[in-house]
């Protein structure tokens, strides 16, 4: 008997256990304290029906009561569903055949068997809703960045633990190639996705996705996190490079200007972060062609043909022009079309002789508006020959400019090649 009565208090402990340390709400941890309660009662007495289960993991305590009916002495057919009259008498006095009797039942009498098998059974089913609640918790946070703590590193992995206690694993291939953890460390990434085999959530964390980067952009720079810059594209090689298209609808910001910040302060914080990854910032057009243009810099381009429904691009450029819009690696035109959606496919241009003196319509800055030299730029043409080659009504039509303007574009690229 003495053993018996242990586990009673043993039981409410761990129903302590559960309400201190377990993230379940109340209305869910009821449930299954009662549910793991009635399963012990039905094994015990073959029916739970006439039984009142009541928890308060609140307080970390629990009461079981059983409804018996009276009958007359000798005619107790169910022990379980009914009472003797003298026996419920010797519970009140004035109980009468066809009564109900209500009495609450001593848990340490369901056995020690009983008793241990239920405390199992709820620390299973409360581990099954934590770690349900946990998958639940970090897949609506997916693409959200966290702060946590190098627990151990190895070859493969990086095991973080969060704010919360929660493992988080750091694959190799999700680290930029120069990360390098020692324990203790802290670490910010983003949550890239959770699985959830066997029903034990597994979440893991990125350093090198796309949407590392737009966070870090997020918490270095305001206006993107106020809304008034957007990042309209990134494309990464984790280590090496990064390009992001950036645009405002406030004609007062230069979404550009904002991004780098005075002297780089606001991208060369993002840069450190990113252990030395060069990062372009362009702003975006909804041009194609000027898109493209912005994305293959510092190349300058001759001028570009489109295949909007393959997405493709045939970009041409003086020969000189053609190693700049590559890249190292070719990792330039890998990131361009990345950024941009176009197979961008490059070509050298051929060049007369008689052409090798041409000039950059940059360099007519001083006497033609810079706005006029961005629509012509805007259709592809970016030198002053290509330009003079180009009919007038195209010029016109094409960048969208007045008739007179266009006229006196002309009148200033011919004086030039003139007086040569």
């Amino acid at each position: 008997m003495a053993k018996k009565k242990t586990e009673a208090p043993r039981l409410t402990d761990t129903f302590t256990e559960f309400k201190d340390n377990k993230n379940i709400d109340r209305t869910t941890l009821v449930g299954v304290l009662e549910e793991s309660f009635r399963n012990v009662i039905a094994r015990e007495y073959g029916t739970d029906e006439n039984f009142d289960v009541i928890v308060n993991p609140d307080k970390g305590d629990f009461e079981i009561y059983r409804t018996r009916e009276v009958v007359e002495d000798g005619e107790v057919t169910d022990p379980n569903k009914q009472i003797a009259l003298s026996e419920a008498r010797q519970i009140e006095e004035d109980y009468e055949v066809g009564e109900d009797v209500s009495e609450k039942i001593d848990v340490s009498k369901f056995g020690r068997r009983s008793i241990l098998t239920l405390r199992q059974t709820l620390a299973s089913k409360v581990m099954e809703l934590e770690y349900e609640n946990l998958y639940q918790h970090y897949k609506e946070r997916e693409g959200e960045m966290v702060t946590a703590e190098v627990y151990q590193a190895w070859k493969n992995e990086t095991l973080l633990m969060d704010d919360e206690g929660n493992e988080l694993i750091l694959p190799k291939q999700q680290q930029i190639p120069r990360d390098f953890f020692h324990k203790g460390d802290t670490v910010r990434v983003v949550i890239d996705h959770v699985d959830n085999p066997n029903g034990r959530p597994k979440i893991y964390v990125s350093r090198t996705c796309e949407s590392f980067l737009h966070k870090l952009l997020e918490q270095e720079i305001p206006e993107i996190a106020d809304n008034l810059i957007t990042v309209r594209a990134i494309a990464r090689i984790p280590g090496e490079r990064a390009k992001i298209a950036v645009e405002s609808y406030d004609d007062r910001i230069d979404p550009v200007g904002a991004c780098v910040g005075v002297k780089g302060s606001r991208i060369h914080t993002i840069v450190r972060e990113m252990h030395n990854e060069n990062i372009d910032v362009i702003q975006y057009s909804a041009n194609p062609k000027i898109f493209i243009q912005r994305a293959l810099q510092p190349a300058q381009i001759s001028s570009i043909e489109l295949d909007d429904v393959n997405m493709k691009a045939a970009v041409y450029l003086r020969p000189t022009e053609v190693s700049l819009a590559i890249g190292k690696n070719g990792i330039n035109i890998k990131l361009a079309s990345k950024l941009t959606g176009y197979s961008i496919d490059v070509y050298r241009e051929i060049v007369d002789e008689s052409e090798e003196d041409d000039i950059y319509l940059d360099e007519f800055a001083d006497e033609i508006d810079q706005w006029v030299i961005d629509a012509i730029k805007g259709i592809g043409l970016k030198t002053a020959r290509s330009v003079l080659k180009t009919p007038r009504e195209a010029l016109i039509e094409q960048a969208d400019l007045e008739e007179d303007t266009v006229d006196e574009v002309i009148r200033v690229l011919k004086a030039e090649f003139d007086e040569e």
